[in-house]
């Protein structure tokens, strides 16, 4: 609704009225803004999704189909040869191998790819991610674990690029190039650990209304004192000594 680019969530509730049919086809999507503001890590923004459908195959949603000639296809018409070749009803570069690896799990690890700091979360599988989410195809507490530790971010700011302050995440630097502690995902005390900060953390985010980044912000601001928060600096801190 904040983009005048965008089709207003009105719209979309009005189609989905008329026909509920259209559910499936407008999906909500996961952005790293989103990830790091929302209390709840909950999506913002919708998409229409029509699959690889053929432009005939696609027609048979014709409220949906107008949108997409009015919004994508002068926008894909601008760009760079591959793309304004590519059908314009269609995702671009849509990432099928992850998302089928992706569509078994109960849940998936994502953190946003430029960030203040670094926080991983997990969130529902059943979404669009946008491009500026890392996704790690992992449902593991004790994967969380070891992430999200102060270990992997000394790791992760050594070996990516900066922008300003922030942190630029590249999983080919920060993640392939981790040496995660042997049998991590069999360790029973660290999932139990990471479970215990997610939740902890979650509920802090939902109680006070706040994101990823501004909890983060709190947690390394050395005036903090608040109970919920010193308890997620110690937990914090437990994760790096696990």
């Amino acid at each position: 609704d904040d983009d005048p680019a965008a089709t207003p969530l009105a719209r979309m509730r009005e189609l989905l009225a008329a026909d509920p049919d259209l559910r499936p086809r407008i999906v909500p999507y996961l952005g790293g803004a989103d990830l790091n503001t929302s209390p709840t890590l909950s999506p913002s923004r919708f998409v229409i999704d029509l699959g690889d459908r053929s432009e005939h195959d696609a027609r048979q949603w014709p409220a949906l189909m107008a949108i997409l000639e009015a919004k994508v296809k002068p926008e894909r018409a601008r760009k760079s040869q591959d793309m304004a070749r590519w059908p314009w009803w269609q995702f671009w570069r849509a990432r099928k191998d992850l998302y089928a690896r992706i569509r078994g799990l109960p849940r998936v690890l994502a953190l946003a790819r430029v960030s203040q700091h670094l926080a991983l979360a997990f969130v529902d599988v059943d979404m669009i991610h946008s491009e500026q989410l890392v996704l790690i195809a992992d449902a593991s507490d004790a994967t969380f674990a070891v992430l999200q530790s102060r270990v992997h971010e000394i790791w992760a700011r050594f070996f990516s690029s900066s922008l300003g302050d922030g942190l630029r995440y590249a999983p080919s630097d920060c993640l392939d190039t981790f040496p995660f502690p042997p049998d991590w995902r069999a360790d029973a005390g660290l999932a139990a650990l990471g479970a215990r900060y997610h939740q902890h953390r979650a509920a802090i985010m939902r109680r006070r209304g706040e994101g990823l980044t501004a909890t983060y912000n709190r947690l390394h601001d050395p005036d903090e004192r608040d109970p919920e928060i010193l308890e997620l600096r110690e937990l914090h801190a437990t994760l790096a000594r696990a």
